[in-house]
């Protein structure tokens, strides 16, 4: 949706699962000789400059990263975000946050390729700024474009999809996505994030993510917030992994519950982890 822009919400609670699970699954995938092809689907700017006007107008960065930048006792999984985030910070204090793409490409080694779809102009060319011709940029819809990409040559890959979720139907277009991806491409990784709400589209899409991974799946939940009276805002986030690699679920049971203590507010923090292997 072009009305949606990140950097209202870059480096809230949200953002940091997403972005611990991504780091540890990519760690995992690199660790293997063989290049990977990293997609994503919906890549916004890749970086987001905290002090400017987007950000500052919610400041949602102060109860996800800025809670954290801090913090010198975070378990392995958090301590190597935050690692990564530090990097694109030189001097200690916190100005920028990197979006999933940047994140992604600190771990890519010269055998792996990367492609990023954004539709938003503005996201666009600041994707073009940052990575020039070090990735692949498509100004188009990730949902479509993602079919043409798959099986890559080398038959490893990960895909992350991150939709904004302002339109009711980025849900049914995830489905559709994800299971024709799996039909070219079963073996693919694919992170799918979606937003805690009271909305049904919202408490349903895990039960039917689970339908689409018989091979398996790891299901990874955050809430922070309680339910508003209104029926809006967001309570927290999940991470829904299909084929996840092992040794994930190990290091999510070791960083979720410092998370909830770090980020939730007192009496609603709590979180989630299961998965299923056949």
């Amino acid at each position: 949706m072009l009305a949606y822009r990140h950097a209202f919400h870059a480096g809230n609670a949200a953002d940091v699962l997403k972005h611990v699970v991504l780091l540890d699954v990519l760690a995992r995938m690199t660790a293997k000789d063989k290049g990977l092809l990293y997609i994503d689907t919906h890549a916004g700017a890749g970086r987001y400059a905290l002090g400017e006007r987007m950000a500052q107008r919610l400041g949602e960065y102060a109860g996800g990263i800025g809670a954290l930048w801090r913090r010198t006792d975070a378990p392995a999984a958090v301590a190597f975000y935050l690692d990564a985030v530090r990097a694109c910070n030189p001097g200690g204090a916190l100005r920028v946050y990197p979006g999933s793409p940047r994140l992604a490409a600190s771990r890519l080694r010269a055998q792996d390729g990367m492609v990023l779809f954004e539709l938003h102009p503005a996201d666009y060319r600041a994707l073009r700024a940052e990575f020039g011709a070090d990735a692949q940029l498509r100004p188009e819809d990730g949902f479509t474009g993602l079919k043409a990409l798959l099986p890559p040559p080398t038959r490893r890959g990960l895909v992350l999809i991150d939709p904004s979720y302002e339109r009711d139907s980025d849900y049914t277009r995830l489905l559709g996505c994800l299971r024709d991806a799996l039909t070219r491409f079963a073996t693919g990784v694919y992170l799918v994030w979606y937003p805690q709400l009271q909305s049904l589209e919202s408490t349903q899409l895990p039960r039917r993510l689970k339908a689409l991974a018989p091979a398996g799946w790891l299901h990874a939940q955050l809430t922070t917030a309680a339910p508003r009276a209104d029926g809006f805002g967001l309570m927290g986030s999940g991470m829904f992994v299909l084929n996840p690699p092992y040794g994930l679920h190990d290091a999510l049971r070791q960083a979720l519950p410092w998370l909830a203590e770090a980020l939730g507010a007192p009496g609603v923090a709590r979180w989630a982890l299961d998965a299923h292997q056949p």
